[in-house]
């Protein structure tokens, strides 16, 4: 490889994600999402969850696809990425049969986190010191 091209790829994977990973991202979102909301695994623990996948995060080189997921009202997060993990491999099919991918990732679940952030991002504005600052703000008229 040239020494070029070389230090190019090393900086892209540090970078932000690439088009080409959003956009299989959110395919391989809207897919799992669908398959998941058929009820096309026959799982009786998928099938009683009512799972939301929020996002869909790609390595650089499209081999493995972090999931974030969430049951409906937080409640059995680790029996659904116990059985979501379980199920991978019919998931894995179920994926290349929609898509029209060379190479459908391996998938990875985890627990999403973003509901949780929010909890304490609002937790966090709501506290006494903050309000007391942001009206100190406010006053001055900077």
């Amino acid at each position: 490889m040239i020494p070029y091209l070389r230090i190019m790829a090393r900086k892209r994977s540090s970078s932000a994600p690439s088009q080409r990973q959003l956009r299989v991202g959110e395919l391989i979102r809207r897919t799992l999402s669908d398959v998941l909301t058929r009820g096309e695994v026959h799982d009786p623990d998928l099938t009683r969850l009512s799972i939301t996948v929020g996002e869909v995060r790609i390595s650089s080189d499209l081999r493995i696809a972090t999931v974030p997921v969430m049951p409906l009202g937080g409640d059995g997060r680790d029996v659904a990425i116990a059985a979501l993990a379980r199920n991978q491999g019919e998931l894995r099919k179920l994926l290349a049969k929609a898509l029209t991918l060379k190479y459908v990732p391996e998938l990875r679940f985890v627990p999403d986190a973003t509901f949780d952030v929010l909890d304490d991002t609002r937790r966090l504005l709501e506290d006494e010191t903050v309000q007391r600052d942001i009206r100190a703000d406010d006053g001055r008229g900077d």
